[in-house]
């Protein structure tokens, strides 16, 4: 048994469905959630720079908090750095949130799915093994969305469900048009718009997430390694927000809602060097 806790990590909300989810099910486990702010968005960087910068942040997490287990919140930091930080931590297990490709390749009707996600997840070769792995010959229509990524970080709370649905129905009209019967979003934020997609989408076009797929990966690592914790007890789970500056309200409003206690990490950083 362990009863270390378990890092989430992605470079804004986009994670946060998974980890409601994932804690629902594991409710007496211990979370930590990191929200990388001070580098969002991470879809617009290189993969080097952007394999530095997770490399980096995680080694000062693990350093401070000493996690079980981490999950990539993030389809980008998944497809394009997850070999990468297995190889550099050998000894903590990763879970990347890859998109759901191949169900979607499998299941697919006319023979053309759609991929949304981050310009630098849409780029990667990924994609394209991960349909090859389905075993299916069908064409990938992919659409990169930074912009809506952007929408879910910074204005998802405030606006209004008409303006969710609006924003949603422009990538829709555009992959329906191209005859997609199978979206997988590729993007952890887009969970978020998960109602409007499905609205927008309906009747023909199936939504694909891969957000079950990831919990029940992490319960198996969990008990393979044998690392559940023998503490059962309501766990104080953490919302940890990267750099110096005060949490912006918003940070404060996410902290209350899942239940979590709000951390700077800059701060946590400096206290540590300090003593």
């Amino acid at each position: 048994m362990d009863n270390r806790p378990i890092l989430f990590l992605d470079s804004g909300i986009g994670g946060l469905p998974y980890f409601q989810h994932i804690s629902s099910v594991n409710p007496h486990e211990r979370f930590i959630y990191t929200a990388d702010r001070n580098n969002f968005p991470y879809g617009s960087k290189d993969k080097e720079t952007l394999v530095h910068l997770l490399e980096m942040l995680i080694h000062a997490l693990v350093s401070i908090y000493d996690p079980k287990v981490i999950v990539l919140a993030c389809n980008t930091a998944s497809v394009t750095a997850l070999d990468a930080l297995r190889n550099r931590f050998p000894d903590i297990p990763f879970i990347g949130t890859v998109p759901a490709v191949k169900p979607a390749a499998l299941k697919t009707r006319s023979g053309i799915i759609g991929v949304l996600g981050t310009q630098r997840t849409i780029e990667d070769p990924y994609i394209e093994a991960l349909v090859k792995e389905s075993g299916r010959s069908v064409e990938v229509k992919k659409i990169a969305a930074p912009l809506l990524v952007d929408f879910v970080e910074h204005q998802y709370a405030s606006a209004s469900t008409e303006e969710r649905l609006h924003v949603v129905s422009k990538y829709i009209d555009e992959l329906r048009a191209a005859g997609v019967d199978a979206l997988v979003l590729g993007c952890t934020h887009f969970l978020f718009l998960l109602d409007e997609f499905r609205k927008a989408a309906s009747p023909g076009i199936e939504i694909y997430d891969s957000i079950e797929g990831v919990s029940q990966r992490l319960g198996s690592v969990l008990n393979k390694n044998k690392l559940r914790t023998s503490v059962i007890s309501d766990c104080d789970n953490i919302l940890l927000v990267t750099g110096k500056d005060d949490a912006e309200p918003v940070w404060k409003q996410r902290a209350e809602m899942y239940n979590m206690e709000l951390k700077v990490f800059g701060r946590i950083l400096e206290d540590k060097g300090k003593s």
